[in-house]
């Protein structure tokens, strides 16, 4: 006899409390602004002549020489790395920060990246010498990647299915609030001499604040409580964040698909992670943040100051230009969380990058043709053309790719691999990072405008990556990816197949594929479950 029980994730009770809004939203705030304000204050505190003569002299010079011509006045790997070991570091922590965020929580994770971020800011801000600079950068970037492997996870867990993109884009817009901080900062810190630099450096105790009291207030997800054996206490954090008592469905469903999330997870999450039927999550973890790095988008972020300077700009008016860049950054996320969960993920992407594509072209005409021989400087035409692309670049980059490469990993991974697979996410993403904030100086020497068509090449092929293998994720719960995305498209349902420890604990388990209600038929032979409910995590 065989019983057919249906996935519930389509009747849980869906609202936005204020309580789950200022859960997501502080939690966002904190990892968020420290993450947008270190994208592009070391940019702008990196063309601050107080700065260069002190510990940059060689640079200094070379920007004040007339043999230089503005493409490579700054290519010095040295000085490079001011901005990329940010990177490295992070990169470095994200596979310690996702053993972390499995045994000790979300909250625990955000907390230690507080401390850290705290410690790097104390020590960049007051530097004397070339090592203890590096030595800040290099603990800003552990706690960045301690962020990033708590904080998306985090929203995914306690935000409800159908408001999930909306707030996990929280996270994107306190990035957005954060570029547009930084760069401010930069232009008002710019006319305090000789120690704005050090305003610049020292305005991340900000967020780190921010980040560290989220750790201390905030409550574990109803997953890690459930996880713990803490039922009682996860029974209660969920009825909080749904605002009703009517959680029995849901919380069943959660306590079933933990164990059969731990019971995967003690064979070993990371090999897990490579099974043949994790090809399209882990396919996605890699090519997402690789896609947003190779954008351009980190460039102009990183070194926008730089590129309007090698349009001829001063220091302060490049500073202020990056200022109306990160003003256009936070209007661009605003609008995709109010869209994103309406026009939906892949169309967002698709529409993006072929505005993008567009952008990165004309920018690198304008340079192409302007830029030449004797002439140093772009026309007041060719600056005006050049801002106003650049700024429609980013407006479409933070409306897109910028967010939704952080939100739709978060949600498709199965809960026996969460924590590594966001590990992965976050090591690839700081990675490609590392590299072209490591490189793009160097490569703008080379290849003078020709890098905007470097980039736009690679916009092109993210495009067509979208369109033929991006599926959509758009109001599907957590637990329901596999079987209403990933088994019905038209390339990765070749490698869905049922986990293997879920075969050895169950008799028998059958997916009806062809049930509008995707139910999951369970033989009552079964000693282990008598009924396996579809969600894995559909907080």
């Amino acid at each position: 006899m065989t019983h057919v029980v249906q996935s519930s994730s389509t009747a849980y009770p869906a609202k936005i409390t204020p309580y789950v809004f200022f859960t997501c939203l502080l939690a966002a705030s904190g990892g968020g602004l420290m993450y947008g304000y270190d994208l592009v204050v070391a940019g702008g505190v990196s063309i601050m002549q107080d700065f260069l003569l002190k510990f940059y002299p060689t640079v200094y010079r070379n920007e004040q020489s007339v043999k230089h011509d503005n493409y490579c006045k700054y290519n010095d790997q040295v000085f490079q790395l001011f901005t990329s070991s940010l990177y490295i570091a992070a990169l470095l922590a994200s596979f310690l920060a996702g053993s972390v965020t499995h045994k000790r929580g979300h909250r625990s994770t955000m907390l230690m990246a507080g401390i850290l971020f705290s410690t790097g800011t104390i020590l960049g801000s007051a530097a004397e010498n070339l090592t203890m600079l590096l030595l800040g950068r290099i603990f800003l970037g552990v706690g960045l990647g301690f962020a990033n492997q708590a904080v998306p996870l985090y929203l995914s867990e306690v935000a409800p299915p159908s408001y999930r993109g909306g707030l996990n884009m929280l996270f994107s817009i306190n990035i957005a609030l954060g570029i547009f901080g930084g760069n401010l900062i930069n232009y008002l810190a710019s006319h305090i001499h000789p120690w704005g630099w050090r305003l610049s450096l020292a305005m991340t105790g900000l967020p780190s604040f921010a980040i560290t009291l989220a750790g201390l207030i905030l409550v574990d997800t109803p997953t890690f409580l459930i996880r713990q054996n803490k039922h009682e206490q996860a029974k209660r954090v969920l009825q909080k964040l749904r605002g009703h008592p009517d959680i029995a469905a849901e919380y069943a469903d959660l306590v079933k698909a933990t164990e059969i999330a731990e019971h995967l997870r003690a064979k070993s999450s990371i090999r897990n992670l490579f099974h043949l039927r994790n090809a399209p999550q882990l396919t996605m973890a890699i090519a997402l943040p690789f896609f947003q790095q190779f954008s351009g988008n980190d460039a102009i972020l990183f070194y926008g100051p730089f590129l309007f300077k090698a349009a001829g700009l001063g220091v302060k008016a490049s500073l202020y230009s990056a200022v109306v860049t990160g003003s256009v950054a936070v209007v661009g996320t605003v609008v995709s969380v109010l869209i994103v969960d309406k026009a939906g993920r892949r169309t967002i992407l698709l529409g993006a990058s072929v505005v993008m594509f567009g952008c990165m072209v004309a920018v690198g005409i304008i340079f192409g043709v302007e830029i030449k021989g004797t002439v140093s400087k772009l026309s007041s035409a060719g600056s005006g053309l050049e801002l106003a692309m650049i700024c429609l670049f980013v407006f479409m980059y933070k409306g897109s790719w910028g967010p939704l490469a952080w939100v739709i990993p978060s949600e498709i991974f199965p809960l026996d691999i969460r924590s590594a697979a966001q590990s992965v996410v976050v090591f690839t993403n700081m990675l490609f990072k590392f590299i072209i904030a490591q490189t793009f100086l160097s490569m703008l020497c080379t290849f003078k405008f020709g890098i905007f068509f470097f980039f736009a090449g690679w916009l092109f092929v993210m495009g067509v990556f979208t369109l033929l293998f991006l599926p959509e994720t758009k109001g599907i719960p957590l637990d329901d990816m596999v079987d209403r995305v990933w088994r019905r498209h038209w390339f990765w349902k070749s490698f869905i197949t049922l986990p293997e420890g879920v075969d050895s604990k169950l008799s028998s388990l059958e997916i009806n594929a062809n049930s509008k209600l995707s139910s999951v038929e369970i033989n009552t032979n079964s000693q282990f479950l008598s009924a396996v409910p579809k969600q894995a995590n559909n907080v």
